[in-house]
């Protein structure tokens, strides 16, 4: 199946690290889209070994290049940069030397900074990749998405529950647990677990401390290991001169909805059933940080709830934007009792509620409903924000 991604690149000769999760498909773009450059993938253990004995031989074999690609792009692409910290204080040096973009990708730039590295102070711009979107794919499956999730190989594979369980086994409990210097592996197993089943909810540090039998303040930092590593992100409340009193918490998100499933053991999900409707909010929140993203126009995205229980699941940038969702096939004005409430605070360009619908209709209460494909089409054309 050929997938176009969202995500444009810098252009020549703007440098920059494209960071993503691991399997987001980041060396396979990066393959299409520079397939002259000189090339180094830190996953090649010869590669690997060559430079991290010696990091200067980078810079040797740069200017080399260099010199031999005049009147020619020159674009050098350091894969799985991370590995090998030392390499950034070479290509330091070659940036401010040379004519050569480089493109450093890596899937976490958290051992980076743990390790004082050379983050290029503002020299290379930052990009990341995500998994899947709706626009990248054709003849998208909905449910296909919710159950295996949206990283490609994922996505397409014919043996999901195996590939997710190699990727939580071997990457999530292993790989970012010994990046993060844990102490104990279970621990962190059991949180992944707690919070895969608070997943799209208001986060209660105390709870999942007393179910993982930790402090509140290393549930804190195990979420920061989460966002470090590009494996979740906060959706912070909305709390723009509230006129009443409303709910302050985070809520939180995995990075693709077939991991956070199989970490919360949630089995088959199907349309009708609860563990549906979290997963379509899920990928909805999915669809608007990716686009906020790729689109360049980096709005900001929050949810909103009174303390009396009303709630708006997305609220975008200065509130130009309110978005409910609902896993119904046919919406009612009971569905929009959010979006109604939001006007008493705020004025809203667009108040839309995003379900399964088959045609978009106007509701009684003057709520604009959408079927989630033409929600994503919408929005991928520029049309909502």
């Amino acid at each position: 199946m050929m997938m176009t991604r969202m995500l444009r690149l810098p252009k020549p000769p703007h440098s920059f690290f494209l960071w993503g999760p691991r399997l987001s498909g980041k060396t396979t773009l990066l393959r299409q889209q520079y397939p002259r450059a000189l090339w180094y993938d830190l996953l090649q253990s010869d590669v690997f070994l060559r430079l991290a004995s010696a990091p200067h031989v980078l810079r040797e074999e740069v200017l080399a290049y260099a010199g031999q690609a005049r009147g020619k792009q020159r674009i050098v692409v350091i894969d799985e940069v991370q590995k090998i910290p030392a390499l950034l204080d070479e290509v330091h040096w070659l940036i401010e030397h040379t004519r050569c973009q480089f493109v450093l990708s890596g899937s976490s730039a958290r051992k980076l900074r743990r390790g004082h590295a050379n983050l290029l102070g503002g020299r290379a711009q930052r990009v990341e990749l995500m998994p899947l979107v709706s626009a990248e794919v054709p003849d998208f499956d909905l449910e296909r998405a919710l159950n295996q999730g949206l990283l490609p190989r994922h996505y397409l594979s014919d043996q999901p529950d195996a590939d997710l369980r190699a990727y939580v086994g071997d990457y999530l409990r292993e790989e970012i647990a010994a990046e993060a210097l844990l102490r104990s592996l279970p621990t962190f197993a059991r949180f992944l677990e707690a919070a895969a089943i608070g997943n799209g909810q208001c986060v209660a540090y105390a709870n999942i401390a007393r179910e993982c039998g930790v402090s509140a303040p290393t549930v804190r930092a195990y979420y920061e290991i989460l966002e470090d590593t590009l494996l979740g992100t906060p959706l912070p409340a909305y709390r723009l001169r509230p006129k009443r009193r409303v709910i302050t918490a985070p809520k939180w998100y995995f990075f693709d909805p077939g991991i956070a499933g199989y970490l919360a053991r949630r089995g088959a999900v199907m349309q009708g059933s609860t563990m549906f409707g979290h997963a379509f909010e899920h990928f909805i929140h999915h669809e608007l940080r990716a686009y906020a993203a790729y689109s360049g126009k980096h709005f900001d995205i929050a949810y909103w709830r009174t303390a009396g229980g009303v709630e708006v699941d997305f609220i975008l940038g200065c509130h130009e934007v309110a978005i409910e969702v609902k896993a119904t096939d046919h919406a009612r004005d009971e569905h929009a009792r959010g979006l109604v409430a939001i006007a008493d605070d705020y004025t809203c360009g667009q108040r839309l509620l995003v379900t399964l619908d088959r045609r978009p209709r106007l509701l009684s209460c003057g709520i604009m409903v959408l079927p989630w494909q033409e929600f994503c089409a919408r929005l991928w054309a520029g049309e909502v924000v």
